[in-house]
Parts: structure tokens; C-alpha cells; sequence
């Protein structure tokens, strides 16, 4: 993520969060995945320094195989899994900026297929 400062400084924040990225609800299946997302991006973010100003995100969702069924080829909706994902960074990074994650006036997201 790259934050502009007041003095239009470059601030670079970088992380990885482990754990399987989930969208908003599941119907079906393990109906607690969604949360255990959210719950692995709150911890995993917590320590890294609060964004107040406006900033730039970039996010790749890296999905294991299973999220690629034949019926649904693309994997998860792109936009839902932003959503959970942005609703948790509400509660570390971005709990400082007025408005929350509306901070946020651009982003690179991309989601792929991995083996692990």
C-alpha cells in the first residue's frame, strides 16, 4: 500500500496475511471461514502503522484451488473479498482516517489461483 503524507512524502506499508481469503457470507460449507479471514487480517495487521490520509491499495488475493470450481471458474467475486478485507483493515490500519477505508481513492486488486 502507498500512503501520501502531508508533505507528500511516500510512505510504503507491505504485508502478507496468511491465511484463505473468504468474501462476505457462505450459505454452505464452513460457515465460520469468512471470520476466521477477518479475524487473521485484524491480527496481522494490527502492528503496522495507521494511514490517516488519503492512500493507494494494492491486494492480491492468492486462492488454493478449491475456490476455482468447474462451475464457478473464476474463483470468488473480486469485489466481495475487497469488501471483507477492507472492513477488517477499518479496525488496524485505517482506524485513524476520518471515514474509515473511504480513505482509500485507489486500488490494484487481483485475485490467482495457487497451489498452497
Amino acid at each position: 500500500m502507498i500512503a501520501y503524507g502531508p508533505q507528500e512524502e511516500v510512505h510504503v506499508i507491505s504485508a502478507t496475511i496468511r491465511g484463505v481469503p473468504y468474501p462476505q457470507q457462505k450459505r454452505r460449507g464452513d460457515l465460520q471461514a469468512p471470520k476466521r479471514w477477518t479475524d487473521a487480517v485484524v491480527e496481522q495487521t494490527r502492528h503496522l502503522p495507521r494511514v490517516s490520509e488519503a492512500c493507494f491499495l494494492k491486494l492480491t488475493f492468492l486462492l488454493p484451488a478449491n475456490k476455482f470450481p468447474n462451475d464457478f471458474p473464476y474463483g470468488p467475486d473480486l469485489d466481495n473479498l475487497l469488501k471483507r478485507t477492507l472492513d477488517a483493515l477499518r479496525r488496524t490500519i485505517f482506524c485513524d482516517a476520518k471515514g474509515g477505508d473511504s480513505c482509500v481513492i485507489a486500488i490494484v486488486a487481483m485475485k490467482a489461483k495457487v497451489e498452497k
